[in-house]
């Protein structure tokens, strides 16, 4: 069974959210004067370096060969950051942030089945109709643009934004079953598998990049830095200790900020059924995860 959250955990997840949240804007900034599969590869480059940094700071271990271990750490580093970074990154080239904020929150309806089958939490009947309540809100979200997929664009940007969490939920899911490691040193390993990943095919469709103008630039760095090195940290160290579900309590907050930072910084317009889908999505995450909220409020 997952541990007790501590203090330091409820403070975690609240800055993730917050940095999680406004991420999909600073994408669009650097999206401005980058390539989708650059500004993908140079975020996790950068994080790569800086938490490489922090593990040889902090004198951190490489993790052993305990049986299963390295399989792991290359599935997460995939799922977790090459995979997810380059359809964001590149779905957001025909989406508003703010959609794509809002399929973050849609994580938890994949990982709460992953999670009766491969972790210790079973899917009861409560959880299973929240999945469905979250589910025909993702289908408000996502549907009109279904309509047209053949015209590639937008209704492709939907369904990259929807792998994306996909992607994330599965990785949480093999976060949790990995072998015992250290949590900085996991971070820093996955991290430096997406940048190997990422670096080559960015070197092939888009070729090695220059400094575009300040705002794009400086975005990239910030993407490196803050939603990528230090939210892998933090959001593999709240994995580990407090579990998987736990960690799903931050996608109540991205969607919010993600809206909130687009229609203020960005100016984008919200649609009326980016609302209802917000409502039905944390309606069905409140459903299914209503014991599980009740115990960690009590705690």
């Amino acid at each position: 069974m997952p541990d007790k959250p501590t203090t330091a955990n409820w403070i975690s997840i609240f800055g993730l959210g917050l940095i999680w949240g406004g991420t999909f804007m600073v994408v669009r900034f650097a999206l401005d004067g980058y390539g989708p599969v650059t500004v993908a590869a140079a975020r996790t480059t950068l994080g790569a370096a800086a938490t490489l940094l922090l593990m040889r700071a902090l004198r951190r271990p490489l993790p052993g060969r305990a049986p299963g271990l390295w399989p792991h750490i290359v599935a997460i580093g995939l799922l977790s950051t090459a995979l997810p970074f380059f359809l964001l990154s590149w779905g957001q080239q025909y989406v508003p942030s703010a959609f794509a904020g809002l399929t973050i929150a849609a994580v938890p309806l994949f990982l709460l089945p992953l999670a009766h089958f491969f972790a210790d939490d079973r899917l009861s009947w409560p959880k299973l109709w929240g999945v469905v309540l979250g589910f025909s809100g993702a289908l408000v979200l996502i549907g009109p643009g279904l309509t047209d997929l053949a015209e590639g664009g937008e209704p492709l940007g939907l369904l990259a934004c929807l792998g994306a969490t996909l992607a994330y939920a599965i990785s949480s899911t093999l976060t949790r079953r990995c072998p015992p490691v250290d949590p900085i040193s996991l971070s820093a390993l996955t991290l430096t598998i997406g940048a190997c990943v990422l670096v080559p095919l960015m070197l092939l469709v888009e070729g090695v990049p220059t400094w575009a103008d300040p705002r794009s630039g400086i975005a990239i760095i910030v993407l490196g830095l803050f939603p990528t090195a230090l939210a892998a940290v933090l959001r593999i160290t709240v994995i580990r200790s407090a579990g998987p579900v736990f960690m799903t309590l931050v996608n109540y907050q991205v969607p919010l900020w993600s809206m909130l930072f687009g229609w203020l910084v960005l100016s984008e317009a919200l649609p009326g059924r980016f609302f209802y889908a917000l409502a039905l999505i944390l309606f069905g995450l409140a459903v299914s995860q209503w014991r599980t909220l009740l115990r960690l409020m009590s705690r």
